[in-house]
């Protein structure tokens, strides 16, 4: 089934968030080279495609995953969680309706 990972970042995210950002992509090229990744992105915290200095406000991940137990699993272990961008993380059940 598929699962939406919702984080939203911490305040002043945007130097613990580039020094993670390795270590976070290649976690999601697994999944693409799985077949599981839907779609990953983060969402910047103003209008703008390259928000610069202002940085980022969270990240939105899609991907299947066995149970909601086993993506929350794989998103506790984000590198993220671990650097301290993300504030909180949620993960819910997504069904996939368009394209």
């Amino acid at each position: 089934m598929l699962y939406a990972i919702i984080a939203q970042d911490n305040a002043d995210s945007l130097e613990p968030r580039q020094a993670a950002r390795p270590a976070h992509l290649e976690r999601l090229q697994q999944l693409k080279d799985q077949g599981r990744l839907i779609l990953a992105g983060p969402h910047p915290a103003i209008d703008s495609e390259d928000p610069g200095p202002a940085g980022f406000s969270g990240s939105l991940i899609v991907a299947e995953f066995a149970s909601q137990a086993d993506a929350q699993q794989w998103a506790d272990a984000d590198p993220y969680v671990a650097a301290g961008v993300y504030q909180s993380v949620t993960v819910k059940p997504f069904k996939k309706v368009f394209p």
